[in-house]
């Protein structure tokens, strides 16, 4: 995990405790809570680039900022609320809520998996002709925001998790500043991922042969790295939906599946010596997102089907 970005989410909570004085229990609970959610937000940054790759440049940010605003909406507007009503009345149904989240996430992954390899398409694309291109940037920003909502919900719900056996009010707090916190992190670094060629593009205008150099170095090197971004992505929402399934079922009293996948992470780990938490992290990544595409898949097909039939729309990005 990224240290910069777990060192930014401490350094707001920071921020956010000195600004409460007398609530330095909150902040420290903030950057306890968000330092457990970072994993999920290097999933939610992979994810957002891939809403943007298809647009011209000057539709970039504004598409990045409409995603943000939704975000922000998702995390304080609908999740905080609902995570304060639910751990106060309902708590039991909040393992069941995510795992219908997590298997929304799969279903995204294991469509585009799908699309990668059939070559088939489920909505529009650039390469398409678009009649409306207003309406097709809606539907991408409505998509993007859609999966923001069930990262953000495993978010909040980790987060939500460190503070369960706080006052309401503090929970409360806790959960907006983590919010806010992970939501700048990411778009902030989603911006400024997206608009790495257009660095690129002004360096190569500079005097410096330094400049130049680094220049076409990035314009060189952003396509490959947005495709990349795009695939892992992808693969986010598998490994995030696969793992939440897994999770839910456990704390649901099913514990086969993650027994299997523990066991094996720890197996990898014990058998590759210095590598093996890193070789046992990715193992347990790797089964997860098979598990994911595979639940994914199911709903996929079944999917298409009711759309096919005509008893339902689009419901991919």
């Amino acid at each position: 995990m990224p240290s910069g970005l777990v060192a930014l989410l401490d350094d707001i909570s920071v921020i956010a405790k000195l600004a409460a004085a007398s609530l330095d229990d909150v902040g420290a609970a903030a950057a306890k809570a968000g330092t457990k959610a970072a994993g999920v937000v290097i999933d939610d940054a992979a994810v957002t680039p891939s809403y943007v790759t298809e647009f011209t440049p000057e539709r970039e940010i504004p598409i990045i900022v409409k995603i943000a605003r939704g975000s922000l909406i998702n995390k304080l507007a609908i999740l905080l609320p609902l995570a304060l009503l639910l751990s106060e009345f309902l708590p039991v149904a909040i393992t069941p809520l995510l795992m219908i989240g997590g298997l929304y996430l799969s279903f995204e992954g294991a469509e585009k998996v799908i699309e990668k390899l059939s070559g088939a398409k489920h909505g529009e694309t650039l390469a398409d002709p678009i009649e409306d291109l207003a309406e097709f940037e809606r539907q991408r920003v409505s998509g993007a925001i859609r999966t923001d909502f069930i990262l953000s919900a495993e978010i909040m719900a980790i987060a939500l998790n460190e503070v369960a056996d706080t006052p309401l009010l503090e929970r409360a707090i806790v959960l907006a500043v983590v919010g806010i916190a992970i939501t700048v992190a990411v778009y902030g670094a989603v911006a400024f991922i997206v608009k790495m060629d257009d660095i690129g593009l002004a360096l190569t205008k500079r005097s410096s042969r330094l400049a130049k150099q680094v220049g076409r170095f990035l314009l060189w090197s952003m396509p490959k790295l947005m495709s990349l971004l795009a695939s892992v992505g992808t693969l986010a929402m598998l490994w995030v939906g696969g793992q939440i399934i897994v999770h839910g079922l456990h704390v649901l009293g099913l514990h086969g599946p993650s027994d299997i996948i523990h066991g094996v992470e720890h197996v990898v780990a014990g058998a590759t010596g210095p590598l093996g938490g890193l070789l046992g992290w990715l193992t347990n990544a790797a089964l997860s997102a098979v598990v994911g595409v595979v639940l994914g898949s199911v709903v996929a097909v079944i999917v298409h089907m009711l759309q096919k039939a005509g008893v339902l729309k689009s419901v991919s990005a």
